[in-house]
């Protein structure tokens, strides 16, 4: 599903008019009819109380004043705050007004925060509000009456419904700036915003309608590129499919790097993501004294020994792993690996050593913090690589503050992901996927019941495994994520707790995501 900026947004209602002819009287009008149709299916407008519509200085204003139009004319009872003085109103939103003058709905005019005190009650009192006030073109911190307005809301015991986007919410990277509207459901119009499904945002704009208001689907090939949300049906002819004929060698060989003494769990953890994945073979190359570990934990998990490192990969044996590369079709390197300094060169060589080395490869964990303390290593590798941090990680890597990394999502992604010819998959609520080409993408799927140790090793693996049967490193990353979010999804709803759950129990559920795509 596209994601459109407010950028883009402005310049397809431009390009509407300008190419196609639309009116901007038509596509407000659509948009203010669409909007009172979700109220309707949602909320229902029989009945006793009020609805009020709060109405802005600019076009989502306009968009407010139709909405108050259309709720009159089905015999509900709207009643109007307008937060700017009418003469101020300019184009189709003045337009609007002068016709909403003509009917019986109350408009109130509220220029002063004095103003709100003789209206409070009304507001309270009222059985649904409409945020018709900023909407997606707001770039500053509110302040005076309409921080207010918007406070008031947030105290509003009825459901908010905010028109495009709520009022105070960076709609293109989902930031607060300074209060927002905490709305029940949030209407937009014509594509979703990335602020709406990215958080914080997402937690503020509740359940998202995306409804149509009559742009022509040929204005969004010229707004090109968009973000994207993944969805199922978008994801579902990218799995893996099997015929009667194939067997364990149709479906790639992952080699798995990863583990040390006191982490072989995370290692584990990987490989049972990496099995789960359906790819056809999995090894891993283990320090020697660690092998019975690895040998007995899991049957379908051969490995290879390393027969200088007793107890941490090193690079005295990057012959035995690259002797174990041959026949393999992707490679995870970083999972519970550890950061002594022969660890850290065996990663190096084996990120850019060419030749075995062009396969595709997952950094993740130990190996991003390795990459993260000579950074310029990372540019232009010898193959396809991903990689999957955490924000903490990210930060590392990007020599810049976790709360940035958090405040700036998407650009962190890109900038990781552009500066380096690489692919990123930034985990974390919203899960983000940057190509180096400037594809982006965010995953809807997941649960705070994630937020536990050994999920990131999952994916690792997961994702390599994906890798390993052929798939492209964008949809290895898209369906990886999607998938593994959804497996935690699945959890929670079996459990009716989002809490609770282990690694390896959502590992185990990856079949019953994957399973969920093959119904669509």
């Amino acid at each position: 599903m596209k994601l459109a900026s407010a950028e883009q947004m402005r310049a397809g209602d431009r390009l509407a008019m300008e190419i196609f002819g639309i009116p901007g009287p038509v596509l407000m009008e659509n948009a203010g009819r669409a909007v009172v149709e979700v109220m309707a299916h949602r909320y229902g407008l029989a009945g006793e109380g009020e609805i009020a519509v709060l109405a802005g200085p600019g076009n989502n204003g306009g968009d407010a004043l139709v909405i108050a139009r259309h709720l009159q004319q089905l015999g509900a009872r709207p009643w109007v705050v307008l937060l700017v003085e009418p003469e101020r109103l300019q184009g189709d939103a003045a337009l609007n007004l002068q016709i909403l003058r003509q009917l019986p709905v109350s408009l109130e005019v509220v220029t002063e925060v004095e103003q709100w005190q003789a209206l409070q009650d009304r507001l309270q009192a009222s059985r649904l509000a409409v945020d018709g006030i900023f909407g997606t073109g707001l770039s500053r911190e509110l302040s005076g009456r309409f921080q207010v307005a918007v406070e008031l809301l947030n105290r509003f015991p009825g459901p908010v419904i905010a028109v495009d986007a709520p009022s105070g919410l960076d709609s293109d990277h989902g930031r607060v700036l300074g209060a927002a509207v905490r709305a029940d459901c949030t209407v937009t119009f014509a594509l979703a915003k990335p602020g709406l499904v990215t958080f914080p945002g997402r937690a503020w704009a509740g359940t998202v309608e995306v409804v149509d208001i009559g742009i022509p689907p040929a204005v969004y090939d010229r707004l090109a590129p968009f973000k994207e949300l993944l969805t199922a049906a978008e994801l579902a002819p990218w799995l893996p499919r099997r015929r009667p004929v194939d067997h364990k060698g149709s479906f790639g060989h992952l080699l798995l790097l990863a583990g040390s003494r006191g982490m072989t769990g995370a290692a584990l953890l990987a490989a049972r993501g990496a099995l789960r994945s359906g790819v056809g073979l999995v090894s891993a190359c283990v320090p020697r004294d660690l092998l019975v570990i690895f040998a007995t934990a899991w049957p379908e998990l051969m490995t290879v020994a390393l027969p200088n490192s007793p107890l941490a990969a090193g690079a005295e044996d990057l012959a035995t792993v690259q002797a174990a590369l041959a026949g393999k079709s992707a490679l995870v390197l970083g999972p519970g690996l550890g950061t002594a300094p022969a660890t850290a060169e065996l990663v190096r060589q084996l990120y850019r050593t060419p030749g075995e080395l062009q396969i595709p490869q997952v950094l993740d964990a130990d190996a991003l913090n390795i990459m993260a303390a000579a950074p310029d290593l990372l540019t232009e590798p010898p193959g396809p690589r991903v990689l999957t941090p955490h924000p903490g990680e990210m930060a590392r890597l990007l020599g810049m503050a976790t709360a940035e990394v958090q405040e700036n999502r998407w650009q962190a992604a890109a900038e990781l992901a552009g500066r380096h010819g690489v692919w990123v998959v930034l985990k974390g609520a919203g899960t983000v996927i940057a190509a180096p080409d400037g594809q982006l993408a965010v995953s809807p799927t997941g649960n705070p019941g994630m937020a536990a140790g050994g999920m990131g090793d999952v994916l690792a693996g997961l994702i390599g495994g994906l890798l390993a049967q052929g798939m492209g490193p964008w949809q290895a990353a898209c369906l990886g994520a999607y998938a593994h979010g959804l497996a935690g999804d699945l959890l929670a709803a079996a459990g009716g707790l989002e809490f609770g759950f282990t690694a390896s129990e959502l590992a185990d559920r990856l079949p019953a995501a994957f399973g969920s795509f093959t119904k669509i």
